[in-house]
């Protein structure tokens, strides 16, 4: 019995740990080869290739920094050039402000350095890989991209206004890349993660506070983390023939944060 995406492409940005390794695994899993790409951790990206070979899947990595406009460019290319097509990506790279790459301020600090780079490589990046991957795939008239944006986008945290603001901008960003593709066999949503266990992002907040775990427990109705194959799942879901009248859509996989 053969799998649902046999055949298929898929192209996963950070994909070197968390969210992305397991969203490339899940796309693996389901019979697509892989292009795992990520800028700075290479041996991360290198490891979540060989995890999806040992497994019996296909896969290579690329390195790419989504906020240079040539990076994107040839990623998108490699991916063709490898495999024929374009058919699935998660763009998933992104930066916030986790205490240890980048300290949460209010607006007021908030270095313009810093500014900067989360616009670059959250909002910029996305609409880069938008960008080259939507190029593709309406050559072929086929293809699901899937962006990923954060339920702080939904629901703002104080002290977060850079990273607000980008996950924001996706938001709008994807809604529109739907409505340019609607007619065309290309479909574009969203996810937007809560708090999720098994991530650097989660690792550096609570490394030099543990009591920020439990913070963030006040703020998720379900009184638990999520968890990467949480977010990978709706991935595949999204991408699915199952989702094949879904463009345009926000998801939340929160636990309920937004509700609250």
């Amino acid at each position: 019995m053969g799998k649902q995406f046999d055949g298929r492409v898929a192209l996963v940005t950070g994909g070197a740990s968390g969210i992305g390794r397991t969203t490339a695994q899940a796309f693996a899993r389901e019979g697509a080869r892989v292009l795992v790409s990520t800028d700075s951790n290479l041996k991360g990206g290198q490891e979540t290739v060989e995890i999806i070979k040992a497994a019996g899947g296909e896969a290579f990595f690329k390195q790419c920094d989504i906020s240079r406009s040539a990076d994107v460019e040839a990623m998108v290319k490699a991916a063709v050039d490898n495999y024929g097509r374009l058919d699935f990506a998660f763009n998933n790279a992104g930066v916030g402000p986790d205490g240890v790459r980048m300290l949460q301020t209010d607006i007021i600090d908030l270095p313009e350095e810093d500014w900067d780079r989360t616009v670059d490589i959250n909002l910029k990046g996305t609409y880069l890989c938008l960008k080259y991957e939507m190029r593709q795939m309406l050559k072929q008239k086929y293809g699901v991209i899937v962006n990923v944006s954060s339920a702080g986008a939904v629901k703002p945290q104080a002290r977060m206004g850079a990273y607000v603001a980008s996950k924001t901008g996706i938001l709008g960003l994807s809604k529109t890349a739907a409505l340019e593709c609607a007619a065309s066999g290309v479909r574009v949503n969203v996810v937007c993660p809560g708090p999720t266990g098994r991530t650097r992002l989660m690792e550096n907040l609570t490394r030099s506070d543990p009591s920020k775990k439990e913070m963030l427990l006040d703020i998720v109705a379900m009184r638990r983390l999520g968890q990467p194959e949480d977010v990978a799942e709706a991935v595949i879901w999204l991408c699915s023939d199952a989702a094949s009248f879904v463009t345009g859509l926000v998801m939340p996989v929160d636990g309920g944060m937004t509700l609250l």
